[in-house]
């Protein structure tokens, strides 16, 4: 969740987890994170200077060799 501030973070977060408690619904704690300046979330940074891709994705594109056979390009046009 986005807050603007810490204390609003705090305020949010009291009540996202005092509304699953309500609803009989749990957090696993080692599953959390909390006060993150960036988060990861399918296939995309998003921060509070805005939205870009993530930079892993970015890399694994760069990392693809150039098809060399008819086999490797069939097999490159699947993938898109």
């Amino acid at each position: 969740m986005y807050s603007k501030s810490e204390e609003e973070h705090v305020e949010h977060l009291r009540i996202v987890l005092e509304t699953l408690r309500e609803k009989k619904l749990y957090a696993k704690f080692s599953k959390c994170e909390f006060w993150l300046n960036e988060v990861s979330f399918l296939g995309h940074m998003i921060s509070s200077g805005g939205i870009s891709v993530d930079p892993a994705k970015v890399e694994a594109v760069l990392e693809w060799g150039s098809p060399e056979s008819v086999t490797e390009i069939r097999s490159f046009l699947g993938l898109a």
